[in-house]
């Protein structure tokens, strides 16, 4: 199920939010069936947007950091969660070695580290924390803003085996996205459960497969559910070998861009949507919300200046952008205290454990809000019944939330797909 969260959305509940919530029964037996087919990622978070006339997910982090920004009274779901996901994989796991990104010098995703560690922890779980930065050549402390200390360890590599000091562990938990390519430390390891696995990575991963298989995925769901696929799908195209120092494929990329709003134009004259469509352009292995840029008509794209295409070339660690992913921009009606806001779901294994606002103050509703000056707000829970005047309890209110959670989850069974269609190690017939 889904946790009952308080939300920014205050008014009347639309058509598509109203079937989903009635759908309940069929939509949980929908996903119960699903799981019965197919794994889960070990833990995902989904970028969520709501144009009140669709909802549908952005983005899907398979390595996802900001656990801090889940509220304490949060944690206890994520350690059910944990526990269940654990005792699936390795029943007698004791000890947990949790492999973080290489960028110790960032507190604010070290305290997502310490978060991860202490849901573990509470899961019966010993934790330690290894780092194959080549910065850290010994044990090293690091007081965080809360006060906390967190100790980073040089990790050690046997035959097929990943250890820190006096520390051997049955489980490798990667809070570490693998953008610059998996380490030859991670690989041939056969003695030991590596979570995610190597190709959830993105050096592996493309945006591209996964909407592709959260198309199937919508498809499929809005079959059941009686609606258009549409009002829970980001339409997309894609666009290879563009090189954007070079101004090399920008007119493939135009047209497929083209392409893309035109299809949308189509949906928004079918139901009498009067705003104008825009498409966000984006690399296909990106993630930080880098190599991203908003795009209204393809005939920007033929006048871009130096540094909208010094923006769009390189990506975290210096990865050069090659391919990219002409996605259907979802506007949010989202704002919270003047600023634009968007919902991003946390899972673990199959179940919602919570889930905050990213908001930004100079961001309007149809731009990226995962940029620098974002900031993250904790969602509540929201009290179990409502009181009439008089005192007595009231109709329980209805789990705004619960669309986020499904649009979440619909965007972790495709996760699920793209795993298994990209896992090297499946037999092929």
């Amino acid at each position: 199920m889904v946790p009952h969260l308080v939300t920014a959305l205050t008014g009347p509940i639309s058509e598509l939010e109203q079937r989903i919530l009635e759908s309940m029964p069929a939509v949980e037996r929908w996903f119960r069936l699903e799981w019965m087919e197919h794994t889960p990622p070990f833990y995902s978070s989904v970028d969520v947007r709501n144009a009140g006339f669709k909802v549908a997910p952005v983005d899907t982090n398979l390595f996802p950091g900001g656990w801090n920004n889940l509220t304490p009274e949060m944690l206890p779901l994520a350690v059910q969660a944990a526990m269940a996901a654990i005792e699936k994989i390795c029943p007698e796991a004791r000890n947990l070695l949790l492999i973080p990104e290489n960028h110790t010098r960032n507190q604010f995703y070290l305290m997502n580290v310490a978060t991860l560690a202490r849901i573990f922890r509470a899961a019966g779980l010993n934790v330690r924390i290894g780092s194959i930065s080549p910065e850290i050549t010994e044990d090293t402390a690091i007081t965080l803003p809360n006060g906390e200390e967190l100790v980073l360890e040089p990790v050690n590599r046997t035959q097929y085996r990943l250890e820190v000091k006096h520390f051997d562990p049955c489980t490798i938990l990667l809070n570490n996205d693998l953008s610059a390519g998996a380490p030859g430390i991670l690989e041939d390891i056969n003695e030991q459960f590596l979570l995610p696995p190597l190709h959830a990575g993105w050096n592996v991963r493309r945006k591209t497969n996964h909407f592709k298989a959260y198309e199937e995925v919508a498809k499929r769901f809005g079959k059941m559910l009686g609606i258009d696929p549409w009002l829970i799908n980001p339409i997309f195209g894609h666009a290879n070998k563009v090189n954007f120092a070079e101004s090399q494929g920008l007119e493939a990329l135009q047209e497929s861009t083209h392409a893309v709003l035109t299809k949308v134009r189509k949906k928004y004259k079918e139901y009498g949507i009067s705003d104008k469509p825009y498409v966000a352009v984006k690399a296909d292995n990106g993630t930080y919300g880098m190599g991203v840029m908003m795009v209204q008509d393809a005939s920007e794209l033929a006048s871009l200046n130096r540094r909208a295409k010094n923006k769009m070339s390189v990506i975290k660690d210096g990865q050069e952008v090659s391919d990219l992913i002409i996605q259907e921009g979802v506007p949010t009606i989202e704002n919270i205290n003047g600023a634009t806001a968007e919902p991003v779901v946390y899972m673990m294994d199959r179940y919602v454990v919570g889930g905050f606002y990213r908001t930004h103050a100079s961001k309007g509703a149809d731009e990226n809000l995962n940029a620098p000056g974002a900031t993250f707000l904790p969602l509540a829970f929201e009290p179990e019944h409502v009181m009439d005047a008089q005192g007595h309890p009231g109709e329980l209110l209805p789990n705004r939330f619960y669309m986020y959670g499904v649009i979440g989850r619909l965007a972790m069974l495709a996760a699920s797909y793209e795993l298994e269609q990209t896992n090297p190690e499946a037999e092929v017939y």
